[in-house]
């Protein structure tokens, strides 16, 4: 009996030493008893971190759709499957039921194949958060066709590199899309980038917010024409399990973004079975991740770890503060969501707001709550705690990656006791080892170092598409025969992990090593403080001193700047010391992010150290406007 869904913590060490001691056995059991496969693997795992290398259900062969659809139908045909709530309230939400889902994706799959696409060709994917974006991505899994998917929010210069990296030969998109009270033309930013995409032989067009778009003849075809006549049926394209599924680019601290690859088997295992336990999901559950499918968030629990489960998932189209900051709350109202997934940005946001907002609607449905995409600081998670879960549901700070596919450190709800800012215990299967700058593990507890994982998982990505060099030098060179994680941590008395943030976010003052996330987590309890982002700027004696960009919540000028500064300096050494005081502390309108909500502390850096010649692209940031704004009130 394989421990698919486990639930109490003596359970949880017990499956977990299984898993470390025995990882061939226990990932074949869960494989085994819990999937659809067309041939059975040879061999569970082969792997060598120095070249490296690794393959998990070799020669096995399978179709994830097979596995996310077709074998449900028979027990789940009509439940929902993907439930699609609209940008704007008034228009009626969507129930996709599992059937519905299997014919539309057979239909979008043969229209695919007649466009030439076979399997192993890449296919970009820009699409608004609709229900063609989840379908246009299974349809390509179901004929082998590997997908790319771009975030419908980056500029056409950001789509244009993603494209030729991977040389798609077919774009999906819309003639545009709707976020909040604006309207994005995509098929303007489509055709711009496309000017210089020799790859691109065709282009699918979705019809979301008739506006008048260019159709470029014998490229651009609209879908729906093409859909109506596409037959429902089709089969399921056999794949090996090593395969690509997608390549998802993620961008790196330096240039050009990497194309990192997932395969099949091990990415569909790994996050089926995260799923399963990290939110405690029963069959008759509604799990909402706000998270844009651009993104690995929205891949793997959005769409394949949820239909792997025969899961309802909600699919949200704009955006938490339209019509107002209460859309999120009105949403777990309107569909009784048990399990709800966001990031901390959203929280701090929606924390701001008061709590009228909250309390107008019955958030009674609620089970489980999960944090994502950066550490979650104390406020934030207090707040969510009490607001939002009353107290009764538990809060999962998960850590993961897009390079690892899957949860790797998280609470289980239920079962592991939480911590405020920690992200608790590895997920069965995931060793981690916290690593000295000498490159030695450090044993024991109260410890903090480099995080480290020192043995496959099945979702992590195999390699950077076409550039393998690259996934070596980035990931498996820092610490021998180990995946790097360019984050730190720290391992708290009973082995409980918490993020300290990224390693290359370490700056070195007077010789001191000082994080930044717990300095931002300390000026952050500022009741006047909305959020901050801290950089090193060179200091002729300290080497590095320190500069910190802090955004006020009221912005307005009623406040005293320089008594503020006092007084988060004697926050910071309340809290840390003198050491990690700020040199310098700019009051800014906003702070620069991507659009998963990460702050560009990269561009920070550059403003701080007066080193503005290039910043690089800024176009795909969420706000690129306050790059601007900072750089002329630069201290």
């Amino acid at each position: 009996m394989s421990h698919y869904h486990i639930k109490h913590l003596e359970e949880y060490y017990q499956v977990y030493r299984k898993s470390v001691r025995e990882p061939e056995n226990f990932w074949e059991e869960i494989a085994e008893e819990h999937f659809l496969w067309r041939k059975k693997w040879d061999k569970v795992l082969s792997w060598d971190f120095t070249k490296p290398e690794v393959k998990w259900f070799e020669g096995a062969q399978l179709n994830i759709t097979e596995n996310c659809i077709d074998r449900h139908l028979s027990t789940r045909g009509d439940k929902t499957a993907i439930l699609f709530e609209p940008n704007d309230p008034n228009e009626p939400a969507e129930h996709i039921t599992y059937r519905q889902l299997y014919e539309r994706v057979n239909q979008f799959a043969n229209v695919l194949k007649e466009q030439g696409i076979q399997r192993g060709d890449r296919v970009c994917i820009y699409v608004p958060m609709i229900p063609e974006l989840a379908i246009s991505i299974l349809a390509c899994a179901r004929i082998g066709a590997i997908h790319s998917v771009v975030f419908a929010g980056f500029s056409s210069k950001a789509l244009a590199t993603r494209i030729n990296d991977s040389e798609c030969k077919l774009v999906v998109t819309a003639d545009g899309s709707y976020r909040g009270a604006k309207t994005i033309d995509l098929k303007g930013i489509v055709d711009e980038a496309l000017q210089n995409c020799p790859s691109v032989k065709s282009v699918l067009v979705v019809k979301r917010t008739n506006e008048e778009v260019h159709m470029e003849a014998g490229r651009d075809h609209w879908l729906q024409p093409l859909l109506d006549k596409a037959p429902k049926e089709g089969k399921a394209e056999i794949m090996n399990a090593e395969d690509p599924l997608f390549i998802l680019y993620t961008s790196g601290s330096t240039g050009r973004p990497k194309g990192m690859v997932h395969t099949s088997a091990g990415y569909m295992v790994y996050t089926a079975y995260t799923f399963k336990n990290t939110f405690q999901y029963r069959e008759h559950d509604i799990f909402w991740c706000t998270a844009d499918i651009g993104w690995i968030t929205g891949h793997s629990y959005i769409v394949y770890g949820p239909l792997a489960n025969g899961a309802t998932t909600v699919m949200f189209e704009g955006v938490p503060s339209y019509p107002d900051f209460g859309r999120f709350w009105e949403i777990v109202q309107k569909h009784k969501v048990t399990q709800f997934y966001t990031a901390p940005t959203a929280i701090r946001a929606l924390a701001k707001q008061g709590v009228e907002l909250v309390d107008k609607y019955d958030l009674s449905s609620l089970k489980v709550l999960g944090s994502v995409g950066e550490p979650i600081n104390e406020e934030a998670w207090h707040w969510y705690n009490d607001t939002i879960g009353k107290g009764k549901s538990p809060i999962v700070d998960t850590w993961w990656q897009t390079e690892t596919g899957g949860i790797m450190i998280t609470p289980i709800p239920f079962v592991t006791p939480t911590k405020p800012t920690y992200a608790t215990l590895p997920f069965i299967g995931v060793q981690p080892a916290l690593m000295d700058d000498n490159g030695q593990e450090i044993k024991g507890n109260q410890v903090d170092g480099k995080l480290c994982i020192k043995f496959p998982w099945p979702s992590m990505a195999r390699t950077i598409w076409g550039d393998h060099q690259r996934y070596k030098d980035t990931y498996f060179s820092a610490f021998e025969n180990k995946y790097f994680t360019g984050d730190g941590a720290l391992r708290d008395e009973v082995g409980y992990y918490r993020i300290t943030g990224r390693v290359d976010d370490v700056i070195i003052v007077s010789g001191h090593n000082l994080g930044t996330a717990p300095i931002e987590d300390a000026i952050n309890e500022h009741p006047a403080v909305s959020e901050s982002a801290i950089v090193g700027f060179p200091h002729d004696v300290k080497g590095n001193a320190l500069y910190g960009y802090v955004t006020l919540k009221d912005t307005g000028e009623s406040r005293n700047h320089e008594n503020l500064r006092k007084e988060i300096n004697q926050l910071i050494t309340d809290r840390i010391g003198p050491i990690a005081k700020l040199d310098k502390i700019q009051f800014t309108q906003g702070l620069p992010k991507t659009r998963s909500g990460k702050i560009m502390r990269r561009i920070l850096r550059k403003i701080a150290s007066n080193d503005t010649s290039n910043l690089g692209d800024t176009s795909t940031l969420l706000n690129p406007e306050v790059v601007q704004e900072i750089m002329d009130n630069v201290l």
